[in-house]
């Protein structure tokens, strides 16, 4: 059963759950038209801040292109399930070096069993809350690519222990699935590549380097961490659908640089999971028309989330 329909009617949930192929294809052109401007941007004026800026924006775009693979995965970010394929493939999660058909056999089970022993994304959420000192570590490898660096090597190595063994790349799948990564490197391999020859051919010879490998090793490995610790870490370990997972609000800084694609709006999406993002909002104020929203877990802010998680005390 729908989480959902314990708050929704269905007559509510029909048009909320409405998908749209024009939506589909521009929130696509919006997000790779934004990493582009940032280029254009840099490559305009050349300075320190335009180069941080763009690394930051291309990093949150990253983790863009792959909450629209997660909209594939769910068949919701168009209306024929062959356009959630190719798109959600070739378009979204091969060129951030991660593969659309393991991440939905995943991250339905992770739906299915939220917050339970049998969720596989529970590795990721039963280490929070924690210490400030803890968290500051982890930030600090994600931030100067350490995480992205050992996880990268983690599959390129994996990619030729399981060279054509087919099974043994299946059964290792789930732990590259969480981080968004393909279980098979070398199938994506091309596509990652591709867009840093192309920034290359653009710009300068190390464009590429600069803004698509720099801000996968750095950047998109902390907004990861940060959507991975607002949408679970720290609540409730139980099957109540308004307490094992939390909405974060987000204003438009947090929206440019960290939640891209209403990706903060986790706890509607859980209680239906085929609600387009677009539509997330929407569902999010239907509920709190209804009263809903005061039982969730909603977090005023990232920075409340990451206290939550051990980062501070809320309002200190």
């Amino acid at each position: 059963m729908t989480p959902g329909k314990a708050f929704l009617s269905t007559n509510e949930i029909r048009p909320l759950a409405e998908r749209s192929d024009v939506m589909g294809f521009w929130l696509v052109v919006h997000c790779w038209g934004t990493i582009a401007l940032a280029v254009t941007l840099f490559g305009i004026w050349p300075n320190p801040l335009t180069f941080l800026l763009a690394v930051l924006v291309i990093g949150s775009r990253q983790l863009g292109l792959a909450i629209l693979m997660h909209e594939a995965a769910h068949n919701a970010l168009f209306k024929s399930r062959k356009l959630n394929d190719v798109v959600g493939e070739w378009l979204c999660g091969r060129p951030i070096l991660a593969e659309l058909l393991a991440y939905r056999h995943y991250h339905l089970t992770h739906h299915r069993f939220t917050q339970t022993d049998r969720d596989p994304d529970l590795v990721l959420s039963s280490k929070f809350p924690t210490t400030r000192a803890s968290l500051k570590r982890k930030f600090i490898r994600d931030l100067t690519g350490q995480t992205g660096y050992k996880q990268l090597a983690a599959q390129i190595m994996m990619s030729i222990r399981l060279a054509g063994d087919d099974e043994a790349i299946v059964a290792a799948s789930s732990d590259f699935a969480q981080a968004f990564k393909a279980r098979d490197l070398f199938k994506s391999l091309p596509a990652f590549l591709g867009i840093i020859v192309l920034m290359a051919m653009i710009g300068d010879w190390w464009w590429g380097l600069a803004f698509w490998l720099l801000p996968y090793l750095t950047w998109f490995q902390f907004v990861l961490r940060i959507r991975n610790i607002a949408e679970h870490g720290a609540t409730e370990a139980s099957e109540n659908p308004l307490q094992n997972t939390r909405t974060t609000l987000a204003g438009p800084i947090a929206r440019l640089f960290v939640a891209p694609y209403w990706v903060n709006y986790h706890l509607e999406h859980h209680l239906v999971m085929h609600v387009p993002c677009w539509r997330l909002k929407e569902m999010h104020n239907v509920l709190t028309r209804k009263g809903v929203t005061a039982r969730m877990r909603v977090a005023p802010s990232y920075r409340h989330a990451m206290a939550e998680a051990g980062w501070e005390t809320p309002g200190s």
